[in-house]
């Protein structure tokens, strides 16, 4: 343990930022495995949740959980579950 006052501080801090950030990568995968499953047996809201799902992932990069790059991936696998359950769906 930290014998500075800051230091202390900091280890809060980082402590705060680490759990926030387990809740948005945890979440994410989450979503991303129910859009999936969803995707798949032909939900009706599937747009919704995919909506959902890139708001999560936007404020997940702005708030610099994950990289932009990694959001943008993110993203693009969403776009694709989404196209592929339309394609399949008709």
């Amino acid at each position: 343990m930290a014998n500075i006052k800051q230091q202390k501080k900091r280890i809060l801090v980082a402590e705060r930022q680490r759990a926030r950030n387990l809740r948005y990568r945890s979440t994410i995968k989450t979503l991303t495995r129910s859009l999936l499953e969803a995707a798949e047996q032909g939900a009706d809201d599937l747009a919704d949740r995919a909506r959902s799902l890139e708001h999560l992932i936007d404020r997940a990069a702005a708030e610099g959980v994950i990289h932009r790059n990694n959001a943008a991936r993110k993203k693009s696998r969403v776009a694709r579950i989404t196209a592929g359950a339309g394609a399949a769906g008709s």
